[in-house]
């Protein structure tokens, strides 16, 4: 396997689950070294990425919180010397609901982690990027980012301001050798979907039913789009919002 990221440092946050587990081994395969940051510490990423001999570190931080965001950048610098790629996944669903009965808590932990969470990344993350005059940002929106769903107002809020702040910061950094992208993912099999339905196969296979090609996706199909937008062969790609869903947006 070809390891284009060979010496090249990425944080993934969310990553010890679901898309983020997923994309920060596709990255270790690639040879890039990765820091693995969630709230949550599952050694399953870690064990798989030192299994084929890469090099991961675990960063606990709650990505809504500047203080964290600041020590993960730290200890991502302190351990591997640089930072060349950010995949900020770090994400959570919320409560169902519609916008009326959408709790003020609810609405502001949702906002805080999906949206307040990446731009601290991102504020954080640049700075590292400019001092070495090249980087590459990924940000995990979603199809909710480019088209409304009833009864989720503040997860859909959250994600299409993912997209709006994507655009705004590939045109800031375009010059400046930082290019600036975010994948929708559609449904894809992971703890998330699992929750929102409730595990249930019936239900399960109505989301899989909604997707024009027919199933779920997996969380590696996803990871795929993100190491092929840091990759060169994507050099030209700044400030695009891609659906990684199956169809679904395009119905």
């Amino acid at each position: 396997m070809k390891k284009e990221f060979e010496g090249k440092v990425v944080q993934v946050t969310g990553g010890s689950f679901g898309i983020g587990k997923a994309t920060a081994v596709a990255f270790a395969k690639r040879g890039a070294k990765v820091a693995i940051v969630d709230w949550v510490e599952d050694n399953e990423a870690i064990n798989a990425i030192k299994s084929i001999g890469g090099e991961a570190v675990f960063i606990k931080c709650d990505v809504s919180n500047t203080e964290d965001v600041k020590a993960m950048i730290k200890k991502t610098i302190s351990t591997f010397g640089r930072l060349d790629y950010a995949f900020n996944n770090a994400g959570i669903e919320g409560s169902n609901g519609i916008t009326h009965e959408c709790t003020e808590e609810n609405w502001d932990k949702t906002i805080n982690v999906n949206l307040k969470g990446i731009w601290l990344c991102m504020k954080y993350q640049i700075p590292e990027m400019l001092k070495q005059g090249k980087g590459v940002i990924i940000n995990c929106a979603s199809i909710a980012g480019l088209v409304g769903y009833r009864g989720l107002p503040a997860y859909v809020a959250s994600k299409h301001g993912i997209t709006g702040l994507t655009k705004s910061a590939a045109l800031e950094y375009a010059k400046l050798g930082i290019r600036v992208n975010a994948v929708c993912p559609g449904a894809i099999k992971t703890p998330m979907i699992d929750r929102i339905t409730g595990n249930k196969k019936e239900v399960e296979e109505q989301f899989a039913d909604m997707e024009p090609i027919g199933r779920l996706g997996q969380p590696e199909e996803v990871a795929n789009c993100v190491l092929w937008l840091c990759s060169d062969e994507a050099s030209f790609v700044t400030g695009h919002a891609m659906a990684v869903d199956g169809g679904w947006v395009a119905q």
